[in-house]
């Protein structure tokens, strides 16, 4: 039941991402852009069903991709300086291995915004206000996290990585 309601709410994402770039073929978000993979404010929330659904793509990578995967993400852990860089993030190309299955804070950042608490894109901001992207109108985050809260518990990604590890005690492994 949570990977058809997730499901669904990926549909309702990327028809509005469609529908902006569809309209604005200049938008900042797409391929080749990083920035916000690179300079994440925290490490990264998970539903059960997002993680359920990242496990099924972390699983088709090749092991030695996944070994650093698992690597990074278990020194993010222990890394207390802000910003971060997502563990997932291929740094050599900027593209996400993982890019099918990625969590809904990937989805939908750029195209969604969450003031209260600094979630969105500072370069789109920017253009907003020099009113290159005058008739933008975000989406307002808010209700993406009303849905996401009814797929399981929530747990940093971190968190998520030395359960499926099964604890610290295997992480030198």
């Amino acid at each position: 039941m949570n990977n058809t309601k997730l499901h669904q709410l990926h549909l309702d994402i990327d028809a509005r991402v469609h529908g902006i770039r569809d309209n604005r073929p200049d938008w900042l978000c797409g391929k080749g852009c990083d920035s916000c993979c690179r300079s994440l404010a925290d490490i990264p929330r998970l539903t059960a069903a997002e993680w359920d659904l990242l496990r099924e793509g972390l699983a088709l990578l090749p092991p030695e991709r996944l070994a650093g995967i698992i690597r990074d993400t278990a020194a993010l852990a222990g890394q207390a300086a802000r910003p971060v860089v997502c563990p997932l993030l291929d740094r050599s190309t900027g593209a996400c291995p993982v890019y099918a299955q990625r969590p809904v804070a990937c989805r939908s950042y750029g195209f969604y915004v969450q003031r209260d608490k600094g979630l969105y894109c500072r370069d789109i901001e920017s253009q907003v206000g020099e009113g290159a992207l005058a008739d933008v109108v975000w989406g307002n985050h808010d209700a993406i996290d009303q849905r996401l809260a009814a797929l399981g518990e929530t747990r940093a990604l971190t968190e998520w990585f030395e359960l499926w590890q099964g604890g610290p005690h295997r992480q030198g492994d």
